[in-house]
């Protein structure tokens, strides 16, 4: 396996655009792609139909895109993705309508059905949706649709909210001597909460597998990377995830869960585990990655639920901006987890690219050098090293410092 270009074109078969189209706007936009400001409409199309499979927001409230969505790849097929940001189409009037006419519109234009879309939206609130505006740009969206790697980019870049970087990655892989390709686009940054967050997120393959294996690929891929992020503990209305497969790798149709399916599965957890940290790195004014890694548990559930409660914790994050190894903050956290495990029986180390530094083991303190601490804890990435003595379990979560822009960016969202 390894890392190419391409993002969602990637795959054989796929193309991709996106422009702007002034959604935020209160007036009808004076251009959609030729015209100057963030691109917020964008759109994912297969050559040939698609096994499709997807993960949602298990927040009780759902933006209507999600209804709609849910409803078409029920049956298992797709062949593209319509999406915007600057409005989360979600508790607004009309909202359903204007999911069902995207999705007609997008069809319109390629000559497709409506039923063959799958629509996602992203952005405030409780606002109606600027559907004149996308309903004016798509036939340019459509006409820019491509198959070279800055159409990924710019579709990644169109369901961008407060993200401050465009989320991508791909991966190639051998599969039954056929080169199969596994490649995606993200947008995330606040509201980011196992299970899922803000998040959206457009996986496209070239792989042949059902859309039965495909789902179950999903859901077994999806725990393990984004319901491992967490940024500030509140779960969006809008989270989707969705895999496209069209087939058009050639490999041997991929039907049940052999040497073929775990190879595949591999590649699409790379490319979810990057999409996921970079989410995690990006969130609303962080200034790091924090990762936490627990080994030593005994079973994976409770290394998770553990690491989770370290990330998401406040006084982690907290010490985490301020560079201070306050490692007190990390038992406490776990302590109230609701995980059971012996506090005697815990070291802790802070790693980073300037080094590592131990500072607890088995429950007390260790003496350390305050200014290889401050150095290890300043670095773009900090891993918090969990260690217990119970058996083999092990998780990694991903969460981010939290900082004073956070609370800037969200007092003021709507403007």
């Amino acid at each position: 396996m390894r890392e190419i270009s391409g993002g969602v074109v990637a795959a054989k078969g796929f193309r991709a655009a996106g422009i702007r189209a002034g959604v935020k706007a209160t007036e009808l936009p004076l251009g959609t792609g030729a015209q100057g400001g963030k691109k917020d409409l964008a759109m994912i199309l297969s050559d040939v139909p698609c096994a499709v499979a997807g993960m949602f927001t298990t927040n009780q409230v759902k933006a209507a895109p999600i209804y709609v969505t849910m409803g078409h790849i029920a049956g298992g097929s797709c062949r593209g993705i319509i999406a915007n940001s600057g409005n989360a189409n979600a508790c607004a009037p009309n909202s359903r309508l204007h999911a069902v006419e995207m999705c007609a519109a997008a069809a319109e234009e390629t000559g497709l059905i409506p039923e063959d879309f799958a629509v996602a939206s992203t952005g405030v609130i409780g606002q109606e949706l600027n559907i004149a505006a996308i309903l004016q740009a798509m036939p340019e969206l459509v006409s820019r649709l491509s198959g070279e790697p800055y159409a990924s980019d710019d579709a990644a870049h169109a369901i961008m909210t407060t993200d401050t970087r465009e989320k991508t990655i791909a991966y190639e892989v051998e599969i039954g001597g056929k080169t199969v390709r596994v490649g995606g686009i993200a947008k995330g940054s606040g509201m980011i909460h196992p299970n899922m967050g803000t998040m959206l997120s457009f996986v496209t393959t070239d792989a042949a597998i059902t859309p039965h294996m495909l789902s179950q690929m999903v859901h077994e891929v999806v725990p393990r990377t984004f319901n491992r992020v967490t940024v500030d503990g509140d779960t969006s209305t809008n989270d989707t995830f969705l895999v496209l497969a069209n087939g058009m790798a050639d490999n041997a149709l991929i039907d049940w869960a052999g040497e073929d399916y775990r190879c595949l599965r591999s590649a699409l957890m790379a490319v979810c585990t990057d999409l996921a940290r970079k989410m995690a790195g990006d969130g609303e004014g962080a200034t790091r990655l924090v990762t936490c890694t627990v080994r030593g548990a005994s079973d994976e559930a409770k290394a998770e639920r553990l690491a989770r409660a370290v990330v998401g914790s406040s006084l982690v994050k907290a010490a985490m901006f301020g560079a201070d190894a306050n490692w007190g903050r990390v038992l406490c956290a776990m302590g109230y987890s609701g995980a059971p495990f012996d506090p005697e029986q815990v070291d802790v180390t802070f790693r980073s690219s300037a080094g590592a530094v131990e500072v607890c083991q088995s429950g007390s303190a260790l003496p350390f050098d305050e200014a290889l601490a401050k150095a290890v804890l300043s670095q773009e990435e900090v891993v918090i090293d969990i260690a217990l003595r119970e058996g083999a379990g092990e998780a990694t979560c991903w969460g981010c410092d939290l900082t004073y822009d956070y609370v800037k960016i969200n007092g003021d969202y709507r403007s």
